[in-house]
């Protein structure tokens, strides 16, 4: 069965960064986009950011852009989010996400498959 697990969370001070990974099994990586959730207390889970199948086209949340970068090894079968400059505001979990199509999954009813997400939590 597909697994996406996510890893690399934690609690971090308001300015530094963390890295989450995203481990995809059970199936053919390099013909899913992917992307990254995440929903914070209270909050409706919002789209983060996404990457094309071969890692050519990424876009961002306007509140991410700048700060992250995502990226994915089709070799490896992992996506990566590098999160810098944090602020209290991104604390949430994050969920790895990925859609079997061409176009990047932006909404949460374009997802085929979740992790189980992983907790990011920014002091201030």
């Amino acid at each position: 069965q597909v697994q996406l697990v996510e890893s690399g969370g934690g609690l971090v001070q308001a300015g530094g960064s963390l890295r989450l990974s995203c481990a995809a099994s059970g199936l053919t990586f390099s013909m899913y986009t992917m992307g990254w959730f995440r929903q914070a207390p209270g909050k409706e889970r919002e789209f983060v950011t996404g990457i094309s199948r071969k890692g050519g086209v990424t876009n961002y949340s306007d509140s991410v852009k700048g700060r992250f970068t995502i990226s994915r090894d089709n070799a490896k079968n992992t996506a990566t989010l590098q999160m810098n400059s944090l602020i209290p505001e991104d604390t949430a979990v994050y969920y790895c996400a990925a859609r079997s199509s061409v176009i990047v999954p932006t909404s949460s009813g374009s997802v085929n498959f979740w992790g189980q997400g992983t907790q990011v939590t920014v002091s201030s």
